[in-house]
């Protein structure tokens, strides 16, 4: 059962995330009958960090606190970052050798990216910075889709928010629903949220001038979602190979171009239905998804939810207007 819980930072420390570990992991809900941790903040010196919001921290320890700890979380300044110490590289390493688990949010992906830990796990990241991470660390299967995810001892989590996930994950992993759902209540969020941080992600494009110019083509593809789109008709824009085409895709956009591009389409229609009337079967045909029951079937699975309830959670005009 978990008892021991460090989190380890390095300037300047990500103030919200760190604070989220803290919520999670260092308040002493014991007296409610909830789990206690031996909690520790962790760094190279025991002297006061900045952190990202103007005022500075001081650990309670030094990594060699690391070395009891049966869960590590490691936090992340936004790339590019310094890359980690050997001390705090070997300390991971040596965690999940003796059967710790590791994990990271946000930007921390990068320094675990860093330590070799990641290679051939599957990763996520902040949507902003997987594209970079999938170039930085090809050997790291990056899923920017994910709030978080989990492979093996090693787990990885999107941006700010998506760190509660990955706490209230963990408590579930290791004391079960009620636990989880009772800590939930106490930081009043959900217990667990449907989707992905696909939800967030703009409509980012490559920059034009790129070596392997794929703005081109993804501009031309966002302005013809309704017309059927495949790698091939991408890649002749591009002028590459179907093959090259998705390789260098994925090394750029940190995703295939199959999720990009239902991502793109999920997005327009999600704007078709928060501005306008426009009935179920027009946002399908506009967006390219061709008939409702094929845009019910990908807002259910990407969203949670049915093109109808995001109109009216969402919609910006009246009927009419």
């Amino acid at each position: 059962m978990l008892s021991s819980v460090a989190v380890a930072v390095s300037a300047p420390v990500p103030a919200f995330e760190l604070g989220v570990v803290c919520e999670a992991f260092g308040l002493d809900r014991t007296r409610l009958g909830l789990p206690g941790y031996r909690f520790a903040v962790c760094a190279e010196r025991i002297e006061p960090v900045p952190t990202t919001s103007g005022f500075a921290v001081t650990p309670s320890h030094g990594l060699g606190r690391l070395a009891t700890a049966e869960l590590i979380i490691v936090l992340g300044a936004d790339p590019p970052a310094a890359p980690p110490s050997a001390a705090l590289s070997g300390q991971l390493h040596d965690a999940v050798r003796r059967g710790a688990t590791v994990a990271s949010m946000c930007t921390g992906a990068f320094v675990l990216a860093a330590t070799g830990l990641l290679d051939g796990r599957r990763a996520t990241t902040h949507w902003a910075h997987a594209p970079l991470l999938a170039r930085q660390y090809p050997r790291v299967t990056v899923e920017p889709d994910r709030l978080y995810t989990e492979d093996g001892p090693v787990l990885t989590s999107a941006g700010s928010a998506a760190g509660i996930d990955l706490c209230l994950h963990l408590i579930r992993r290791e004391h079960g629903a009620e636990i989880a759902n009772s800590v939930a209540r106490q930081m009043v969020v959900p217990p667990h949220r449907s989707g992905g941080q696909s939800q967030y992600i703009e409509m980012t494009i490559p920059e034009a001038g790129h070596p392997d110019d794929l703005a081109a083509p993804l501009r031309w593809a966002q302005q013809h979602l309704d017309q059927p789109i495949t790698v091939e008709v991408l890649a002749v824009r591009a002028a590459m190979s179907p093959r090259t085409f998705a390789r260098r895709f994925r090394q750029q956009m940190g995703t295939t171009p199959g999720s990009w591009l239902n991502r793109q389409r999920l997005m327009f229609a999600e704007r078709l239905l928060e501005g306008g009337d426009h009935t179920i079967a027009a946002v399908a045909a506009r967006s390219g998804f061709g008939s409702p029951d094929t845009l019910r079937r990908h807002f259910a699975r990407a969203r949670g939810t049915t093109p109808e309830q995001y109109r009216r959670a969402f919609r910006t005009t009246g009927p009419g207007t």
